[in-house]
């Protein structure tokens, strides 16, 4: 994926590019057997890629802070496709309880789980705490996700057992991931206020997610881009990969970094086990 084709939109290897939709990347799957979560669907590239799935005919669970916009976007994919099968349950990433109670709340509705689309986040936040007491940026676009995808993992994988399908985890990032701290990831400060930055925060955050990917994807083998990822039946098997406009793109160095993308899962479970002692 070169810069000329991320700039004018033509296909890269995939066959797709930056000027493809999210319709186009999934023309043709039958998606009516799969169960899907999409944090932050009720806003963006989240209701555009709850619309899609919807349309391809999955189940789709909207996973959003603000109940009213949820329903609002539900309402307009509905509008143009009434055998959606779109579900809203409230969730505060930035909340360890509010993530406990969302897993909750989905398993009483017994249902399988086949892809979880970690979508939500903040950006450029000013300088502020989550309720758990974590920097508000780290805490909702990496530790909220970590959190959800470790509670979601058992359903997932009961779900790949019984009904053979392969299940799918995806973290959305971005090409901020370059613009962190110099050492990636503030562990030894990661609510420190002295040397904050909103803008390196948020690349912190994102460089988080492209490591929680890769270490998940080592401890557990098994819009348009994040359809694509979610559906198409070419990256079956494929896993621990960064995609740029539906083609793979290689991450920054700190990004393939094995040693600290085990650093952070380590870091990451004794801050929520840390924060839910308090």
């Amino acid at each position: 994926m070169g810069i000329i084709s991320l700039v004018t939109g033509m296909p890269g290897a995939s066959g797709f590019g930056s000027a493809s939709t999210a319709e186009q990347v999934t023309e043709g799957v039958d998606a009516s057997n799969l169960t899907a979560i999409v944090t932050g669907g009720a806003g963006g590239i989240g209701t555009e890629t709850v619309r899609v799935l919807a349309l391809r005919g999955a189940h789709v669970i909207i996973a959003a802070r603000n109940l009213d916009a949820a329903n609002d976007a539900k309402q307009l994919i509905l509008k143009d496709n009434a055998a959606a099968r779109v579900d809203i349950l409230k969730l505060d990433l930035s909340s360890l309880k509010s993530i406990r109670a969302f897993v909750d709340n989905f398993n009483a509705m017994d249902l399988p789980l086949n892809i979880l689309i970690n979508n939500a986040g903040v950006m450029f936040c000013p300088y502020q705490l989550s309720q758990d007491g974590i920097e508000m940026q780290f805490a909702t676009n990496h530790l909220g996700h970590f959190h959800l995808t470790n509670l979601l993992l058992e359903k997932m994988k009961q779900t790949a057992g019984v009904t053979g399908i392969e299940g799918r985890i995806v973290n959305l990032s971005s090409i901020a991931h370059l613009h962190t701290y110099e050492e990636g990831i503030r562990f030894d400060g990661i609510n420190d206020q002295a040397g904050y930055s909103d803008k390196k925060a948020y690349g912190q955050s994102k460089l988080s997610n492209i490591l929680h990917a890769n270490e998940l994807s080592r401890r557990f083998k098994g819009a348009a881009t994040t359809c694509y990822v979610a559906l198409h039946p070419s990256l079956k098997g494929q896993t621990g990969k960064y995609f740029l406009d539906c083609n793979e793109f290689k991450a920054s160095p700190l990004a393939r970094d094995e040693g600290l993308a085990k650093k952070l899962w380590d870091f990451s479970n004794k801050l929520i086990n840390s924060a839910q002692q308090r």
